[in-house]
């Protein structure tokens, strides 16, 4: 065969009108599904839903996981404090450490009342942590 009789059977020269919209129908739908694909990932995964502040005892921090090692804590929130530095009515908030410069800092601050700035995103990320809770800065309470 030579090469004009191979690129004529790969392209047929008399499409029909419908081939030709049923193919640019077809092309962009899947354009359409891989944006909205892409724009749901997104939502899901990287949207910030909130951000704000938190203040409580540190109780815990740990670096964990398989095969992604990520820095998680854990905060005790009261809602009634005593004399004696001990939380009567509380809940425990969980979070991820996003930013690895504050690795050592909570590390030496555990035990104590502190002042987290989080971002809450709508799931986590298998990379960044277990937490959609990412929090990004640290206070010691005073």
């Amino acid at each position: 065969m030579t090469e004009n009789q191979e690129s004529a059977q790969a392209t047929p020269k008399n499409e029909s009108p419908a081939w030709k919209k049923m193919r640019k129908f077809f092309k962009w739908l899947c354009v359409i599904i891989v944006a909205a694909c892409c724009l749901l990932v997104y939502w899901r995964y990287f949207y910030t839903y909130s951000e704000g502040f938190r203040a409580g005892l540190l109780q815990k921090f740990s670096h964990k996981g398989a095969i992604f090692k990520t820095y998680e804590g854990e905060m005790i929130l009261s809602s009634i404090t005593s004399t004696s530095n001990a939380a009567l009515a509380s809940e425990k908030f969980y979070f991820s450490l996003v930013n690895k410069k504050l690795v050592r800092q909570m590390d030496t601050i555990q035990g104590q009342v502190v002042i987290v700035h989080y971002i809450q995103k709508n799931r986590p990320v298998f990379w960044r942590g277990d937490s959609p809770y990412l929090v990004d800065s640290v206070k010691l309470r005073r």
